[in-house]
Formats: structure tokens, sequence, C-alpha cells
């Protein structure tokens, strides 16, 4: 009698468990420093919003846009903290942690979008993520920022040798640095909340920019000429807190890479049609004050643009690996 007491009072608190399991809610706080309205950001909700309906609302995610919670400085330390469980940091904010990610950084080392995205989402995506998740971090998905391109104020740059003597604006990265020597340029690091001041008041004459950070921080109306270049790529990886992930049951795991797939789809999409709208835009602006001119480089000027740039791939063997380097040129 005893021994049935004890198993229906077992098989009680378990049921009882598996009830509180099932109604438990999984809060997820989504920090990212670009605006709502950008890819970035629309594919963010649209992530919240995919990931409510696949759970049933067991999991329940708060974005935090445009640096509202905090900046991608912090991020990681936040993560770790469990203050934040979710975050979409620029590449450049990996390389102190993983130095490899500078192949992204390397110039005319995607043939094309399509080239980037088998990149991503095949063996050397995967290669890298790994190490990210080594780092104590859950890597999840690749969002697009776009191909950059270059654009001056001081004369427009067509073939390298346009580049010579023109001081270029970069992000804080050797391999930026290494690529604008290599085609005669003088590289300054700079904020990029101080380039637009920077172009204007002549500090620098040139910059490298997604078309999206070129059009929306207004560079337009500091600089005279845009070249789509296309050579380099800026991008962020989705990272997730491990200890949250740990705590997740596999079926809700499942249900946030599901929603993170179909949301970096939309991402791809949206950025494709955001360098659409701002061409349109830019070529409105040209239309009433004259003050822009935009450049396409034909396949002979790439050729060049590739030879002279791609000679700094050497230099970072060693910090990337040639491998791995190979591996991505190699990808179809």
């Amino acid at each position: 009698m005893k021994i049935k007491l004890l198993s229906a009072l077992l098989l009680s608190c378990a049921l009882a468990g598996s009830a509180f399991a099932a109604g438990k809610t999984y809060t997820i706080k989504f920090a990212h420093v670009v605006a709502a309205s950008t890819p970035k950001g629309k594919a963010a909700d649209f992530f919240a919003k995919r990931v409510g309906e696949l759970s049933g609302g067991a999991i329940k995610v708060e974005v935090y846009p445009a640096a509202s919670l905090m900046d991608d400085d912090r991020v990681f330390a936040a993560l770790k903290l469990g203050n934040v469980q979710m975050a979409a940091p620029s590449f450049s904010k990996f390389t102190p942690i993983v130095p490899q990610f500078q192949l992204f950084d390397l110039p005319f080392i995607f043939k094309d979008a399509d080239h980037l995205h088998k990149v991503q989402d095949g063996a050397v995506g995967e290669e890298l993520k790994g190490l990210v998740t080594k780092k104590g971090f859950v890597a999840l998905d690749y969002w697009d920022a776009g191909f950059k391109h270059f654009s001056s104020s001081k004369k427009p740059i067509l073939v390298p040798e346009d580049a010579k003597g023109q001081k270029f604006r970069i992000q804080s990265s050797k391999v930026l640095e290494e690529q604008i020597k290599a085609i005669g340029g003088n590289p300054q690091v700079l904020p990029f909340s101080e380039v637009y001041s920077a172009l204007q008041q002549g500090v620098v004459d040139a910059t490298e920019n997604p078309l999206s950070n070129f059009y929306n921080s207004k560079f337009h109306e500091v600089q005279s000429s845009l070249t789509l270049s296309h050579h380099g790529y800026l991008g962020y990886l989705v990272v997730m807190s491990d200890k949250f992930w740990n705590k997740l049951p596999d079926d809700l795991k499942a249900n946030v890479k599901q929603a993170l797939s179909e949301a970096t789809a939309y991402e791809r999409e949206e950025t494709a049609k955001e360098d659409a709208h701002v061409i349109a835009e830019l070529e409105k602006y040209i239309a009433e004050t004259k003050k822009l001119e935009i450049f396409k480089i034909d396949d002979a000027q790439k050729a060049e643009w590739e030879k002279t740039m791609q000679a700094i791939y050497p230099k970072f063997y060693d910090v990337i690996g040639k491998e791995l380097i190979e591996k991505t040129i190699e990808t179809k």
C-alpha cells in the first residue's frame, strides 16, 4: 500500500513538473545597433514574431534596436552574464576573439552574393561558427550588411592608380590597412560616427561602405563620386548566449533554428532591395543637385583591381589560414 501511495505521489509530482515546464515562457533579449527600418532591424523583428508563432508563445523575443539596450562593444560580456540572450554583431567585433574572421575583410574574395552565401552556408561558414562556439557563444546565422563601394571627394576611383595619395577612412583592420596601402592610398582609422565631419573638413578624402551606410549617413552630400566596386563585404553573425541555449528544450531549439533560417532568407532579400532603393534615391539626388557621379567598373578595370588587391592575401596566411582562404575561393 505504501509503495502504491509513493508511486502515485511521484507520478503526481512528475505530471505537475511536466505541466509547469509545458507552460514555461523563455524570454530572449535581442540587442542590435542598427535602426529597426534597416534589413537587419526588419529581420530581427521578423524572427521575434516567427519564433513566437512556431513555439506557441513559449519563446518571447524583446528586440532592442539602435543600441537602445547596449552597443556591440559591450554585448559579448552581456551575453556571458545573461543580461542579453541574443545579438548580431558585425564581423569586426569577432576578430579579437576569432582572428580568422578577417577572411571577410579580404578584397575581392567573393565573386558575387551567390558565392558569398554559399561560403557562409557551407563548410567555411560552419568552420568559422565552430571557432566562435568554442569561445562560449552559440553561433547561428550570417546576415548581410552588403558589399562595399569606394567613394571620394577628391577624384573618382576607377582604377587602383586613382587611389594614390587619397586619404581613406577605414575600420580598424590590418587587412583593410594593407588593402589601401596596396593601391597607394593613405589609410586612416576613424569611428563611423566621425566620418561625415571628417569628409566635410577634408580630414579624409575617401571611404568604403555598403550602399545603405553611404546613403543613410548622407555621405553623398560630402562626396563627389561613388564607384560601384563591390570590392569588399560587411556582414553580421547572429549569436546566442550558450547558457541560455543549453536551457532550451530541444523542440524550442528547433523552433529557434527554423525561425532564424526564415529570417536570414528575409534579411538577404531585404538587403538586395535596399541596394536597389538606394541607387534609385541617389539617382534622384543627382538629377536634382548634379553634385554626385556614380561610376561602374568594367571587366578590365575589375581585373586590374583584383590583381592589385589580391596580392595582399599571402600576408594573412598565418592569421586567417591559407587553407581557409583557398577553400573560400574554391567554393562553388
